[in-house]
């Protein structure tokens, strides 16, 4: 039988996220799929006391796959990841295997139509739990003035990481890698904010860049990427503590989300700065850090912070440091007043008086993070998603054009349309694999290769009297049918 294909919305003013498909089946869905395909059957059988129009003419042509523009013999114009000595890693393979994205130039990428939809329904989720704390999006330029680099000192110390320029009058700009000087002159310029406006958190999600001495494993490490950066203003140290913590739980709920297992690890501050630093890991083989975690505690770090390279736990002092390998996709900071101070962020305290803010900032790598789920839930011949982001969640196969079968296959297209109905939230994420000139074991490998949760391929099984269907899901295990 057909399990049912259910979503769940979380309450959000920017709209319904697609939560992950229920393995469960409701009877009452199911029973209204049945009786809803039983009539379409009736209709492609010319039951004359029925509407006959076909399903594109009532609901709108479905999505086909033939007409998504995700190609996979694109001829490489930039870098060729794939030269002799270069590095790669399995998500930088599978993804330009299958069209998600195309290389540009050394460190950028094109990111195509389906891998766009994941960033956004990725961009949604982080809008919920940004906005659920109290945070406020906005966008700042990337064309960043130097002028606020030599302020801060980060101009020479960033040295070449910054992408550079100047502009017909011979100002020097940067392109911005992360917006602490912007946002901080921005409050700055606000004369009359006063300490009942605290916390205040300003966000954004935009394009980064960095000049990366080796770009490599795909958008994993680039040189323009997408991150949301978030930036706190509180009225005291312990104030700037628990909106710390509050961002850190977010993190935390946005990971449990998205189905990935993320370690939070005492990190350095860095070129950034401040008085405290936490990292979000991903453990995965391919991962740049090093991580060290107790297995009888909480402790867990980046080597870096260590003083030796012992393995006692320096919290516990009983367990002992595990070493593995991590992608950092999170990085929190709580900065104090190094930058309010430099640009005289301040408020009006209770008492009518200037108070200079304390501050943190707050990052996630976007696109990295999409391909570090691909990364670490992917098998080597195919793309898994987790359940949030795939960019459609569901694939219907009709038979091969010419088979035996192929009298059900209009009914294929009705399959698309009643999923939409009896369950909404598919709607617009269930497409058609109208390829039907390939045999069906070809359309499953691409489905398998480009990571749609759920496949269903409808056969004889379709015209009894009680419709059945193939339905592999990649959820659980590869092949898996029912």
């Amino acid at each position: 039988m057909l399990r049912e294909l259910s979503a769940v919305s979380s309450s959000s003013t920017v709209g319904p996220v697609m939560e992950p498909v229920l393995h469960q089946l409701r009877p009452r869905v199911f029973q209204r799929l049945r009786r809803t395909f039983i009539l379409l059957k009736r209709n492609h059988s010319g039951c004359a006391e029925h509407n006959t129009a076909p399903a594109s003419t009532r609901y709108g042509p479905p999505l086909l796959v033939s007409r998504l523009y995700q190609p996979s013999n694109l001829r490489d114009v930039g870098q060729d990841s794939r030269l002799p000595g270069d590095m790669t890693c399995k998500s930088q393979r599978l993804m330009q295997q299958a069209g998600l994205i195309h290389p540009s130039n050394p460190g950028c990428y094109y990111y195509l139509p389906a891998t766009v939809r994941s960033m956004e329904k990725l961009v949604r989720v982080i809008d919920q739990e940004m906005q659920g704390i109290g945070g406020q999006k906005m966008d700042m330029p990337s064309l960043c003035s130097a002028d606020l680099w030599k302020t801060s000192e980060r101009w020479d110390l960033m040295g070449k990481e910054l992408f550079r320029l100047k502009d017909r009058h011979g100002g020097d700009y940067c392109l911005g890698p992360t917006h602490e000087e912007a946002v901080t002159t921005l409050v700055a310029h606000q004369a009359t904010l006063s300490y009942r406006q605290l916390p205040l958190l300003l966000y954004q999600i935009t394009r980064k860049f960095r000049d990366e001495p080796k770009p490599k494993f795909g958008l994993l490490r680039g040189r323009e990427f997408y991150m949301k950066d978030m930036y706190s203003f509180d009225v005291s140290e312990e104030a700037a503590y628990q909106t710390y913590e509050s961002v850190c739980q977010a993190y935390t709920r946005l990971f449990s989300r998205l189905g990935l297992r993320c370690v939070q690890v005492q990190a350095d501050t860095g070129n950034i700065g401040g008085k405290l630093s936490h990292e979000f890991q991903l453990p995965a083989d391919i991962g740049e850090d090093r991580l060290l975690v107790c297995g009888n505690c909480s402790f867990s770090a980046n080597v870096e912070t260590m003083s030796s390279d012992g393995t006692d736990c320096p919290q516990c002092e009983t367990g002992t440091l595990v070493e593995s390998k991590g992608i950092e996709v999170g990085h929190t900071f709580y900065l104090g007043k190094k930058y309010s101070q430099l640009f005289n962020a301040t408020f009006s305290n209770a008492q009518n008086k200037p108070s200079v803010a304390e501050m943190g900032c707050f990052g996630l790598g976007v696109t990295r993070i999409l391909a570090a789920a691909i990364e670490v839930m992917s098998t080597e011949e195919g793309i898994r998603w987790p359940g949030l982001l795939a960019p459609y969640q569901v694939c219907v196969l009709p038979p091969k054009k010419g088979s035996k079968v192929d009298e059900v296959a209009l009914l294929a297209d009705d399959l698309v349309h009643t999923l939409g109905e009896a369950l909404p939230r598919l709607r617009g994420e269930v497409v058609l694999d109208d390829r039907t000139q390939m045999t069906i074991g070809k359309r499953l490998k691409d489905a398998n290769r480009l990571g749609y949760p759920y496949v269903i391929v409808v056969g004889q099984g379709a015209l009894e009297d009680t419709p059945r269907f193939e339905l592999h899901d990649r959820t659980i295990t590869d092949g898996n049918r029912s």
